[in-house]
């Protein structure tokens, strides 16, 4: 797994690690370069937003032409659940309303999605399903 902010330096690991290459998200810009790269597998969203929420629009690193690069190059955009499940109840409503918001623009633009920190398979499609996840997507998520 790669857990850089530098592209350059991830962009080095990349060519030397094995696949599935995972790359742990960082802010919009760092997340649209690695995406274009077109040499990673998985995308991994651990921390949810990096600025501050607006009114009407969660800040989650994830927007439309990220959405749109990672449908085209096969890269899976997953979220983990492991940094959720330590939170507080108002923190875990903030980041399953930025999940929901990512699953909806994955759903829009047709990428893949997956779950990461997940015991049961099972659990891990109902939950996708109730965040606003269709059918297809849930049937053909990646769990980990």
């Amino acid at each position: 797994m790669i857990d850089t902010k530098n592209i350059q330096q991830a962009k080095n690991q990349i060519k030397k690690e094995k696949s599935p290459i995972i790359v742990k998200a960082q802010d919009l810009e760092f997340n649209r370069k690695i995406i274009e790269t077109n040499k990673i597998d998985i995308l991994l969203f651990d921390k949810f937003g990096h600025g501050k929420d607006k009114l009407k629009k969660a800040d989650s690193s994830l927007d439309y032409i990220i959405a749109k690069i990672a449908a085209e190059n096969g890269v899976t955009i997953a979220f983990d659940l492991a940094s959720m499940r330590k939170s507080d109840r108002k923190t875990k409503a903030v980041l399953l309303t930025k999940i929901m918001q990512d699953i909806k623009t994955c759903k829009r633009k047709k990428c893949r999605i997956g779950l990461f920190s997940v015991k049961d398979e099972k659990d891990a499609k109902n939950l996708m399903l109730s965040l606003g996840a269709s059918t297809k997507q849930a049937k053909q998520s990646i769990t980990f």
